[in-house]
């Protein structure tokens, strides 16, 4: 059998240089990819009232400054209202972490030396806070986003304008239903997602109050923001209100797990159910695979957005092969 000669044309060398130069771009251009990404999110989110508005006779740009400025008017609010008691809660529980780890887990104490997270928790929920408020202050990226969103919104049919140079009608059609329907699909996400931390959040506030928790609020904010990563959120959220629970008495840690347990069970039974069922789409396995991906290529931002992204991918390819087979 005579060896199969392979012969590499200078074509499809060219062509891998662009692509792997492309993907070099995109990392270096990462920070605008996330912030084009949420807007277009916020703008799927948005578009519906601004629809409903129109055909109200509302002009489009106007519809959608009022829906917008709504919108951001609420998200400011809720951070204004929150954050200064969730700042104080957070320093407290972190000076009050050393003493914790040392009465639940005193093998875990012996072992290590907590004199050192003693004399430098103080600084770290400093610094936690700071880090949370570098996070909503950097202008560039928020303002960016917020723009983008708004002209997403604004725009009703955004790919003819911007690629109608590139791309015949039928090609732009294909583009601009695949657009819509991903975007449609992220707007049920979204939507869910909010749905979803405020229930949860909610629950876990009163349960805490009622069995007689300390550090409630952080502790609801914490279960309502981790709601937004699937599967691992709800059991994360979950460990240091036990371990608070467990500081004062077995019993209210027991209590703690129970009411995070029936919170979740109420959570994946009766919530999901009625909320996520027809969104996502995706398999758990799918999900857990997504944020691994996410979390290691981009951190926190990969793990936030693990999921739209690839139910923006799986969108294109179900669509694009729909395209095909006809």
């Amino acid at each position: 059998m005579k060896p199969q000669k392979i012969e590499i044309s200078a074509k499809t060398i060219v062509f891998a240089v662009l692509f792997i130069l492309s993907l070099g771009l995109l990392w270096q251009i990462r920070e605008l990819i996330f912030s084009l990404f949420i807007a277009f999110i916020i703008a799927g989110a948005l578009r519906q009232p601004v629809d409903f508005l129109e055909t109200k006779k509302i002009h489009r740009s106007i519809g959608s400054f009022i829906v917008y400025f709504i919108f951001i008017f609420i998200i400011f609010y809720l951070f204004a209202l929150i954050i200064p008691p969730l700042a104080g809660e957070i320093v407290i529980l972190f000076k009050n972490l050393p003493n914790i780890i040392s009465k639940v887990l005193p093998t875990l104490s012996s072992n290590f030396n907590l004199n050192f997270l003693s004399n430098n928790i103080p600084s770290l929920a400093n610094e936690t806070i700071n880090l949370i408020r570098a996070a909503f202050s950097n202008v560039i990226f928020v303002t960016s986003t917020l723009f983008f969103g708004f002209y997403f919104l604004l725009e009703k049919n955004l790919a003819q304008r911007l690629l109608g140079n590139f791309f015949d009608d039928m090609e732009l059609n294909k583009i601009s239903l695949i657009s819509e329907r991903a975007q449609k699909r992220m707007s049920g996400w979204f939507w869910g997602e909010v749905i979803l931390m405020i229930v949860v959040g909610t629950m876990i506030y009163i349960g805490l109050n009622i069995i007689g928790v300390k550090y409630a609020l952080a502790l609801a904010v914490l279960a309502g923001l981790l709601e937004v990563i699937p599967t691992l959120g709800p059991i994360v959220s979950s460990i240091p209100a036990i371990l608070i629970g467990l500081f004062y008495s077995p019993v209210l840690g027991l209590y703690c797990a129970i009411l995070f347990l029936v919170v979740q069970q109420l959570e994946n039974n009766l919530v999901v159910p009625v909320v996520m069922k027809k969104v996502t789409g995706l398999h758990p396995i799918i999900i857990l695979i997504a944020m691994v991906i996410g979390g290691k290529l981009a951190g926190i931002m990969g793990i936030l957005l693990a999921v739209p992204s690839t139910m923006f991918i799986e969108t294109i390819l179900i669509e694009s092969q729909k395209f095909y087979k006809k």
